[in-house]
């Protein structure tokens, strides 16, 4: 069957990180659009963040994802690449070019599988930590008219006193809080990014060469990326988003218990 190559999960490693460090700041923006209420315009928010936090807000919650997504950007790419190319070695389809079609969206589809399993704490953490600064909103008030939530913006002291809160007040299980919406953007986000990167790259792989060059990997990511994005990502990330972030506060504030008198069942 060949051996694992792990090449695949170093390039994947060196992405993620590189990812976070760049994007981690429109994704602190994206994250309180989504999320958040009263911010208006993406330039609106981008002001609100600068002015009341500085550029330090627009970093918060990174150290979590630097140190995670790296290695789940790792896994995931890696699981990917050797499960292409186990499964084309087991359907005798391994020297086909461009690779089959079937191949890619079984290997997709674990991939996919294996990001939640990975990426769904990872995420949680990350949204929490963004929206600190969050205030309690008409639609969470709505859900119980006699909670108090007059303390509703919390204040973890960092991803690992995040996790503990989690862990402490929802047990195991809360940290897949929100992962059905992340299954159903990752199994079919994946199928649509790695499937046209793929046949992409090798579209526009120069002739005579085997390989596809650096420029030919660069615009087949943007354009998977991008699609990816804008039919997966971005309609399954604002219920995601939601429930990880505004239904865990149903239950919790922070690490402090809520008074078991305003505790009612919706």
């Amino acid at each position: 069957m060949g051996r694992v190559q792990l090449e695949d999960f170093v390039a994947g490693y060196l992405g993620g990180a590189a990812s976070v460090i760049v994007g981690h700041p429109l994704d602190t923006v994206k994250a309180r659009l989504q999320a958040g209420h009263g911010y208006g315009s993406t330039f609106n928010c981008i002001l609100k963040i600068y002015r009341n936090e500085n550029v330090s807000g627009f970093f918060k919650g990174m150290s979590f994802p630097l140190a995670s997504i790296a290695i789940y950007n790792s896994v995931t790419f890696g699981v990917f690449s050797n499960a292409q190319r186990f499964i084309s070695q087991y359907r005798n389809t391994s020297r086909t070019h461009p690779p089959d079609f079937l191949d890619l969206t079984f290997a997709s589809i674990l991939a996919g599988c294996v990001s939640v399993v990975i990426g769904g704490p990872v995420d949680l953490v990350k949204i929490k930590l963004q929206m600190q600064t969050q205030t309690a909103s008409s639609d969470i008030m709505a859900l119980n008219q006699n909670t108090s939530l007059h303390g509703y913006q919390t204040s973890y002291k960092g991803p690992i006193h995040c996790v503990n809160c989690i862990l402490r007040k929802e047990g195991f299980m809360g940290m897949y809080r929100g992962a059905g919406a992340m299954l159903l953007r990752d199994i079919p986000g994946y199928c649509l990014y790695f499937i046209p990167y793929i046949y992409l790259s090798e579209w526009l792989k120069l002739e005579h060469h085997t390989t596809p060059g650096a420029l030919s990997v660069w615009l087949a990511g943007g354009i998977a990326g991008g699609s990816n994005q804008l039919l997966c990502h971005a309609p399954a990330a604002v219920p995601g988003s939601n429930v990880s972030y505004f239904l865990g506060h149903r239950y919790t504030n922070g690490c402090s218990k809520e008074p078991s008198s305003s505790r009612q069942s919706i």
